[in-house]
């Protein structure tokens, strides 16, 4: 991560960052994101350009330039752009439904599984067997998501369960016969 946290992130016009100690502010269209950094890698911003410095080169300090330096970049691209995660229901009778700001998923449990979205995410059920999660927050859109798929994850022998669009899921053989 050492050579990542050397990399300048330009900073988007409409896009306003803030530092107060170890707070870090980036308001932008989409919202406001705040994070608390560690205040041992100075952060300066000339020119809407922000650069981090690490004070020693040892391995602990270089991960945390690097992990700095990323997670400033996810807010900023969160408050530009935001994030979107896409999940498939993949099962005979395996559907999902969206009913105000509760997602409800029969995923062929005896009772459906209902799940409350969280206030800074959006979710939208374009079909039964799709989901789309968007926010501005890298991580929250991801741990949501993590949190659908981990109803059901996909098991390997007939592939049945809810995954991310585009993942592969690696079948096993079944068993042989006589």
């Amino acid at each position: 991560m050492s050579r990542i946290g050397y990399k300048a992130v330009e900073i988007p016009s409409g896009v306003e960052v803030k530092a107060d100690g170890d707070q870090v502010t980036v308001k932008g269209p989409k919202g406001t994101l705040t994070r608390t950094v560690s205040t041992e890698i100075t952060m300066s911003v000339k020119d809407n350009v922000v650069t981090f410095d690490r004070p020693t080169n040892d391995n602990k300090m270089r991960a945390l330039h690097g992990a700095t330096r990323a997670n400033f970049n996810n807010m900023v691209e969160g408050v530009t752009k935001g994030y979107k995660k896409d999940l498939q229901l993949v099962g005979v009778g395996y559907r999902a439904q969206l009913k105000g700001k509760t997602l409800v998923l029969n995923l062929g449990y005896s009772n459906p599984v209902e799940l409350e979205t969280p206030a800074d995410l959006q979710l939208e059920v374009p079909d039964n067997t799709h989901i789309a999660v968007s926010g501005i927050s890298k991580q929250r859109v991801g741990d949501f998501a993590a949190e659908i798929r981990a109803v059901r994850s996909p098991e390997p022998y007939k592939g049945k369960g809810v995954r991310y669009v585009g993942e592969y899921v690696r079948l096993k053989e079944g068993k042989t016969g006589k």
